[in-house]
């Protein structure tokens, strides 16, 4: 096994910290790129040829490897790549290994030589203080680095507005992004310029626009949803009927806790949903002995856990931790959808309960609707279009559907009007006690 250079290892550290990865897996990141490099180096591949990484995750089959596993090493090897394609400094492998050497970049990629790295630090402290999402983290570092290459590592002090009207105007003419990725690109350059370089974005007028297109979501019928949800293993199908019982997004409903219930009164309230607001919806009374089942399991995979050395409970949120210590271990804690493994905890000596992956949701849910014979593309996130879609079609008013999905503007509940015919109705219930 090939050992890899200090400096490779700190380089893709800093990678691993501002694509936001959880630190928590930090080291298994490390680690499967240093199983990857010692794969091409052993077999001749190309470090940085994809039938490489191909070849490299058919051998993780081979030996056994769960998915979630397999993908997670991908995950680390494109990282990988990408660090390569956007980096001119990558450390030199030992002599003994065959030369990894980056690829060539674009002509307008080229260094001028600024290497950004203070107003990258401060990008990230700056979202990180405001308690943004570590998407929002990872989107908008992720653009802000696209942004210094199409520059050239143009100093920061030198840029200027019309830097950004032509790289706007190339993600549109040139990438042909769809609206929203250019739109996206806008909101990360301008919290860029406001709150790293400290100036205002100005006016940026003659931009070319990427077309918005008007988009209407896939929406199952009832009888196609009750197909997928039969084709689902546990606790799978559980996780898919809250997404369409509750109208949760995929994050949300993984991330939901034991206190997260009220099984008493019949709510569940989301905590910490998309920019950071809670809210509650009704419970489903038809889940709500399969709801008790799972708690159950959840209290027996705790009191296994207990006795186990080195374990140190779930994870909590920000510093929650030290204002109760003794809450990772306690039950009302615990994730409802826990992992099936524990994880090591980069750095310390100690295993802790992480919540069942989102990747796993959404094979999980491939697998199934291609078991079928729909014809409509499912995703996690069809649950719970279709979950709005039929409030509104049983006659529930546009604003409680709105406050159930926990939508900030009615605009983005509208698109549901387009999904089916509907007049109103006051009363809130779930679609599956329909």
């Amino acid at each position: 096994m090939i050992t890899l250079p200090k400096a490779l290892v700190d380089k893709f550290n800093d990678w691993l910290g501002w694509e936001a990865v959880d630190t928590n897996r930090h080291g298994e990141y490390r680690k499967w790129l240093r199983y990857y490099l010692d794969f091409c180096h052993k077999y001749e591949h190309g470090y940085l040829d994809e039938r490489s990484l191909g070849l490299f995750t058919e051998k993780l089959k081979d030996k056994g490897q769960r998915s979630f596993q397999i993908e997670e090493a991908s995950c680390a090897v494109r990282l990988y790549y990408r660090m390569v394609e956007e980096t001119n400094d990558i450390p030199s492998p030992p002599a003994s290994e065959p030369e990894i050497t980056a690829k060539t970049p674009p002509a307008s990629t080229q260094s001028d030589g600024a290497s950004w790295v203070d107003e990258l630090t401060k990008l990230r402290e700056e979202i990180r203080v405001r308690h943004y999402s570590a998407k929002t983290l990872s989107s908008y570092y992720g653009w802000t680095r696209k942004f210094q290459a199409f520059v050239r590592c143009k100093s920061p002090a030198l840029l200027d507005t019309s830097d950004v009207k032509r790289y706007l105007t190339w993600l549109a003419m040139e990438k042909d992004v769809a609206a929203s990725t250019q739109n996206q690109a806008f909101n990360a350059l301008l919290f860029f310029y406001r709150h790293v370089l400290g100036r205002e974005f100005g006016k940026v007028d003659g931009v070319v626009r990427a077309k918005r297109r008007k988009y209407i979501p896939v929406v199952l019928s009832r009888k196609e949803i009750d197909t997928v949800i039969s084709k689902l293993e546990p606790p799978f199908d559980l996780v898919v009927k809250l997404l369409y019982g509750c109208g949760l997004r995929i994050s949300e409903c993984l991330e939901l806790r034991v206190n997260a219930f009220n099984l008493e009164l019949g709510v569940l309230t989301v905590h910490d949903g998309k920019g950071g607001k809670d809210r509650t919806v009704p419970l489903p009374e038809t889940l709500v002995p399969e709801i008790r089942a799972q708690l159950d399991t959840v209290r027996s995979i705790l009191d296994r856990d207990l006795p186990t050395e080195n374990f140190a409970g779930t994870f909590l949120p920000h510093a929650l931790e030290r204002k109760y210590p003794k809450a990772p271990k306690e039950f009302i804690w615990q994730w409802f959808f826990p992992a099936i493994l524990l994880t090591k905890v980069s750095g310390a000596n100690e295993f802790r309960r992480y919540h069942l992956h989102v990747s796993h949701v959404n094979k999980a849910i491939k697998t199934a609707s291609a078991s079928t014979t729909l014809t409509k593309r499912v995703t996690a996130h069809t649950f719970r279009h279709s979950f709005a879609s039929h409030l509104l079609q049983a006659n529930y008013d546009i604003r409680t559907i709105q406050e159930l999905l926990g939508h900030s503007d009615l605009q983005t509940t509208m698109i549901y009007t387009h999904t089916v015919k509907s007049s109103t109705r006051k009363e809130p219930r779930s679609p599956l006690d329909f």
